[in-house]
């Protein structure tokens, strides 16, 4: 069969790369293993002169070939790991007809081999032994995924040949087309911690993300919470029938990460681990040992000698390795080097003089010990010893030739041909799918390892550390390869290894170790190095440990961006005191010198830290805290078995329990306090006397699946538990703690249920599920009242809404919900939405919990956030930052007055709501006008209680407030001679304030809505107010005497006065600008400058030109003089949001509303630049938001911006030079000293920024 059309054109289309980078006679070896190529066509091609001579002819070749031919060829690169040149071939592979599936006996066809290699699962190893019943088997269990999803667990002891096992199953044409057409997808995982894990699904993510014919690739998921659902998504939306194989599981609280409803394939030693997870469940047990007759075909399969002509010291050599593949594989390489030593081997296996103590008897470590200690005594002395240097690996961790090269001090030729021999004596394994090869043990040969070697673990680490000291004398490696990767992960662990801890303590505490790292490995491994290496580096300074930790939770978010941000910048913001704000200053001092642009914060010491107390409870996550009802105790549990009770004053432990046998995911105190309710993943939930730390009852045999939540009723008059479950069907049930099984089962969600809670007044519970509902039931009856289909919220996604949580208000009318990015408010009576509260759509909401004393809502976020909102308000009214990971739990005591959250990162923070909540209602309006003034900064702006405020910017005192307003003050502006302050209000009146005596100077009405703007005149004996009444008011403010500029049809937003203050020039949203004259009030021009809204206006320096930028997209080019339109600039794709001439007159830059930035020559209109196009962040904005204001610098080789965060940017070049992130988003304005050193703005959440350059 001809070549399909598609792939004759893709190979046309890819043919010049192709032919640039490919080396034949690498492909052609598995072209000819698939049939596809003849040895004579290899010949001809051969003969060419040139590697891309016998390129192209390949090429000539593959295009008259067919279909098969393509496919091999696409194999071959995967094989040989050009992934990106396949890449460009994977579009247009050609899908074999069923009947070509067929013709290899063993069913490994191209097409398969294709989709193997895609989803990464391993080759065939060197030596193959088919173990057809065994994989039957497999398949069949597999088969039974074919309609829905569930779980295959393939579990036995070390080394009986899982993995492989697992792999030969997938290797078949009808289980691939029958059951999973979507693909077979492979991922290793061994022992992990989170970071670690986290890393592994991102790379998987990655990996099925690539695959999807997509513009561009979403950021990867910057928590475990987020991963999952990502997965979640890829695996039912994306991939929906497919396989994942998860190899090597050992932990539960790992495959609970996988537990998205998908088909899934996994290994492992522990039999019940999948009964952690929901879904239909297979399992298959693979014997220790293979039989007799497969252990003869192992070693004539690597001695080259069929069965029947083995010695007979082969059945014994057999029986001694008691069927163990590996060792059968070690031992089997020996004889293929050596065949005439088979008694001496044996003899080696029956004496047993290496034999050691093991904690575990479920695997003989005997034979393997003889078989490793006999392969390795005939390897040269040196290599013995080089051998040996191994021991220093992690588990499960592949390393590259380069770094052996580095620990060896020999070339990586030399270190290759090495590593060879430890491969074919079947000493070291190597994963030739990737490019560079990588090398590995086998978790038993590293046990051996570091048995035989115990005593000398800490000289080999201390081996490593220096050989790389040696080697990168010079700084760390920062290519991004695999050695360098390696070296960047791993460097830590072999310092912590070799007690080095002065070497440990210089690297962990070094900014530029923390901004080489997380740009090439993200923050995560980062914060787990502090935490894994704390108790090591708290013996030099935990003071300067915890900065560092805290650095990092604080600005983890930004570390995940690209492109990547200044480490230096952000560390900046530490506080002054912060070890690493001192290395800060330095490196921006002296990188200053070179024209680096560097930013301090003057005032950040008024942002302070709000956690009244933080307690590290346990090892481990923390998944739940609750306060007892007099808020005296704390109760937390977690992912370290055990209950613990402390008190909420000090922190100081009063009870620790070991609660349950898996897990503890939640806890609770009764009204009265003396009792507590825990819940588990081993499906029991437990009551206990807090006192006592006593247990007084068990329930453990009605929930089958893991029990998520448990919770009390708040009063004791009739006391019952409620707890909810991952159970299909009988998943809510209400306890009476006096009889032994469940009072009532609540019907009505068919998919897991994640939380449970009690009305105010105990007469409702509402369940929140995976389903996308919250159900109430009445208590009494156990009756089903109504749903509230939280998933119709989110319509316009296809992804499964999972609602995590429900809480009441205190007054038991409304319920608020926590799904996905959002926080949804719902009246109880009618079931309708009343409000929805989103913040950051890149993290999701993990928890919410009402205040029962006020309308504070807190919510708890994946990205390390704990937020408090009014809900009467809808607005923010606090940030309580200090986590270090994801956190779990937030509840408010039950008066009201504090606040706790439990996270991931170990730890239990109180917060004290009032403190919280006060220090935040003191937040500035981002309304400002600001006075330079020598060093001096005055700065006016609103507060959150509506009082007018004037600061100095430097110290942050209050040089005045005036009392709280009863209309809302949306403007102000200051004036320096007389020293004075005006506002404007939302009911129209405006007031001019004595600075700084506070004292009324005058009250100014006239205006019938919002005043919008306003400013005083350089003599500050005129003030011109702009309003929402479409009128523009120019006020004698000392006498009241006014004239009213009319003639706008639509709110004036602003306005300019132009130098000589005798003219102002006005935009309205009526698309027209006016020119006015302020003596007289007369209108002097009037034009409709644009078919939308005019945003922003400004006018040349040298008063020649005005610019004006609109909704309808444009911006425009006016002459003063004759008022024409010389240039009309299109382009944006966006509503042009802001603009700004350059002080030379000769540039103008506009911004809009998708976050680009374009900047024009004023001369003829031309684009010269658009600023950074390629550097769109997490937020799908250039910018974080919308453009809004723009300043070149006096010599106008710079320009700042302001949008979702603040730029600096290279005016001739269009690249950004700096970003200062601030703690809220959405910035108006910026306000710029002359001199271009000093930036004042005010972000979302009130939060006051006095940036200064550093020199």
């Amino acid at each position: 069969m001809a070549l399909e059309e598609g792939a004759r054109s893709c190979l046309l289309r890819s043919r010049h790369r192709l032919e640039q980078d490919i080396k034949p006679s690498y492909l052609m070896d598995h072209m000819i293993s698939d049939g596809v190529l003849t040895v004579d066509e290899e010949q001809r091609i051969r003969t060419q002169p040139t590697r891309k001579d016998q390129a192209v002819a390949l090429l000539e070749l593959l295009l008259r070939k067919d279909n098969r031919a393509y496919i091999s060829f696409y194999n071959a690169m995967i094989k040989e790991t050009y992934n990106d040149l396949a890449n460009l071939l994977h579009h247009d592979l050609p899908r074999p007809l069923p009947e070509a599936h067929m013709r290899s006996s063993d069913c490994c066809t191209p097409y398969v081999q294709s989709v193997l290699s895609e989803g990464g699962v391993p080759q065939r190893p060197v030596v193959f032994v088919s173990r057809p019943e065994l994989v039957n088997r497999v398949r069949e269990k597999l088969y039974r995924l074919q309609k829905e999803p569930g779980w295959v667990t393939i579990f036995g002891m070390a080394g009986s040949g899982k993995s492989v096992l697992a792999a030969e199953a997938a290797r078949h044409h009808g289980i691939i087309e029958d059951c999973f057409p979507g693909g077979v997808h492979w991922l290793s995982i061994g022992q992990l911690d989170k970071p670690d894990l986290l890393v592994k699904i991102q790379s998987l993510c990655f990996r099925l993300e690539q695959s999807l014919d997509s513009q561009s690739l979403p950021r990867l998921p910057n928590s475990l919470d987020e991963a999952k659902e990502r997965l979640r998504f890829l695996m039912l939306r994306k991939y929906p029938r497919s396989l994942l194989i998860l190899d090597d599981i050992w932990d539960s609280t790992v495959l609970k990460n996988f537990d998205i409803h998908c088909r899934i394939l996994l290994t492992t030693r522990n039999r019940s681990l999948a009964d952690s997870v929901s879904g239909a469940r297979h399992e298959l047990e693979v014997a220790s040992g293979l039989d007799e007759n497969k252990g003869l075909e192992i070693l004539s399969l690597y001695t080259n000698t069929k069965v029947q002509g083995l010695p007979e010291e082969a059945r014994s050599i057999v029986r001694e390795c008691k069927g163990s593949p590996l060792v059968m594989s070690l031992i089997g390489a020996l004889l293929k080097e050596k065949p005439d030593r088979w008694r001496y081997y044996l003899r080696q296996l029956q004496q047993k003089q290496f034999k050691r103590i093991r904690k575990s008897s479920s695997y003989d470590y005997d034979a393997l010990d003889q078989a490793m200690a006999a392969s390795i005594e005939v390897l040269p002395e040196e290599h013995q010893e080089l051998y040996k240097d191994l021991t220093v690996l992690e588990k499960d961790i592949k390393v590259p030739a380069k770094v052996l090269s580095v620990l060896w001090d020999l070339e990586p030729e030399e270190v290759e041909d090495i590593l060879e021999e430890f491969v074919n004596k079947s000493l070291l394994f190597v994963d030739s799918n990737n490019k560079p090869h990588l090398y590995y043990l086998h978790d038993l040969q590293l046990d051996f390892l570091v048995e035989q070697n115990r005593t000398q673990l800490e000289s080999l680490h201390n081996k490593v550390v220096q050989q790389y000291q040696q080697h990168y004398s010079d700084g760390p490696p920062t290519s991004g390869d695999e050695e360098c990767l390696y070296w960047i992960r791993f460097l830590t662990y072999h310092m912590a290894k070799a007690n080095l801890l002065q070497e440990l303590n210089s690297l962990m505490f070094s900014l530029d170790w923390v901004s080489t790292k997380a740009l090439l490995m993200g923050p995560a491994y980062l914060i787990n190095d502090y935490v894994e290496y704390g108790p090591i580096l708290d013996k030099e300074n935990c003071e300067v440990r915890s900065q560092f930790q805290e650095f990092l939770s604080l600005n983890g978010h930004h570390l995940e961006q690209r492109p990547f941000p200044d480490v230096v910048q952000l560390a900046l913001s530490q506080p002054h005191t912060s070890e690493v704000y001192r290395q800060a200053l330095l490196q921006a001092q002296d990188r200053a010198s070179t024209g680096k642009l560097y930013f301090e914060w003057l005032n950040k010491n008024s942002v302070e830290s709000l956690s009244r107390l933080v307690i590290h409870p346990h090892q481990g996550s923390i998944y739940s805290a609750c306060f007892s009802q007099d808020g005296a105790k704390i109760a937390s549990c977690g992912a370290c078995k055990t209950l613990k009770v402390f008190k909420s004053t000090s922190g100081e432990k009063l009870t620790e329990i070991q609660a349950h046998d898996d897990e503890v995911l939640c806890c609770a105190f009764s009204p009265d306090g003396c009792l507590l309710a825990t819940c588990s993943s081993d499906r029991k939930v437990k009551v206990w006397n807090v006192e006592r730390a006593m247990l007084l009852r068990v329930f453990e045999e009605e929930h089958e699946e893991q029990v998520n939540h448990c919770v009390f009723t708040n009063t004791k008059k009739r006391l019952l538990l409620a707890t909810c479950s991952n159970d299909k069907c009988l998943n809510v049930k209400l306890w009476n703690l006096n009889k032994p099984s469940c009072q009532n089962t609540l019907f009505g969600h068919s998919e897991p249920v994640n939380h449970c809670c009690f009305s105010p007044d105990d007469r409702y519970v509402s369940t929140s599920s995976n389903d996308g509902t919250v159900k109430l039931f009445e208590v009494s009856s156990a009756n089903e009242w109504k749903t509230i289909n939280v998933r119709d919220e989110f319509a316009e996604s296809d992804e499964d809404v999972l609602v995590k949580c429900s809480t009441w208000t205190a007054d038991g009318k409304r319920i608020i919900c926590a799904a996905r990015n959002a926080a949804l408010v719902f009246d109880v009576e009618t079931s309708d939405m009343l409000l929805e509260i989103r913040t950051n759509r890149l993290s999701t909401v993990q928890y919410c919990h009402a205040c029962p004393t006020s309308n504070l809502l807190a919510i708890a976020f994946s990205n390390y956030a704990v937020e408090l909102w009014d809900l009467e308000a809808n607005k923010k009214m606090a940030d309580c930052s200090g986590h270090l990971s994801w956190v779990q739990r937030v509840q408010f005591s039950h008066d009201g007055s504090q606040l706790l959250s439990c996270s991931d990162d170990q730890t239990v923070r109180l917060w004290e709501t009032k403190k919280v909540h006060t220090s935040s209602a003191v937040c500035l309006k981002r309304d400002s006008d600001v006075l330079f003034n020598d060093e001096e900064i005055i700065v006016s702006a609103a507060d959150n209680c509506n009082r007018l405020q004037v600061r100095d910017g430097r110290t942050g005192s209050v040089l005045f407030q005036s009392e709280e307003k009863p209309s809302r003050i949306r403007c102000t502006c200051m004036s320096t001679q007389p020293p004075a302050v005006a506002l404007g209000q939302e009911d129209g009146t405006v007031q001019v304030l004595e600075v700084p005596s506070g004292k009324l100077l005058a009250t100014l009405l006239g205006h019938t809505k919002t005043v919008l703007h306003c400013r005083f005149t350089q003599n500050g004996q005129t003030l011109i107010t702009s309003s929402e009444d479409t009128t523009i008011r120019v006020w004698r403010w000392q006498s009241g005497e006014c004239k009213v500029l009319q003639g706008h049809k639509e709110q004036v937003r602003c306005f300019s006065l132009l130098s000589s203050d005798t003219r102002l020039l006005s935009w309205s949203f009526d698309g027209t600008v006016k020119m006015w004259d302020l003596e007289s009030g007369e209108k002097l021009q009037d034009i409709e400058a644009h078919r939308g809204a005019v945003l922003s206006c400004h006018v040349s320096p040298d008063g020649r030109l005005f610019a004006t930028t609109s909704a309808d997209k444009t911006a425009k080019l006016w002459l003063c003089e004759s008022w024409q339109c010389v240039h009309t600039l299109g382009g944006h794709q966006d509503c042009v949001r802001s603009c700004r001439f350059s002080w030379d007159n000769r540039r103008l830059a506009t911004g809009d509303d998708n976050g680009e930035i374009r900047l024009w020559r004023v001369k003829d209109g031309a684009l010269l630049r658009i600023c950074s196009r390629d550097g769109k962040d997490g937020m799908d904005s250039l910018h974080g938001g919308w453009v809004t204001d723009l300043h070149f610098s006096p010599d106008n080789s710079l320009l700042v911006s302001t949008g979702g965060y603040i730029k600096w940017w290279d005016v001739e070049k269009g690249e950004a030079l700096q970003t200062f992130f601030t703690t809220g988003t959405a910035l108006k304005r910026i306000h710029v000293s002359s001199d271009f050193s000093t930036f004042v703005t005010i972000d979302s959440i009130g939060i006051l920024y006095i940036l200064q350059r550093v020199v």
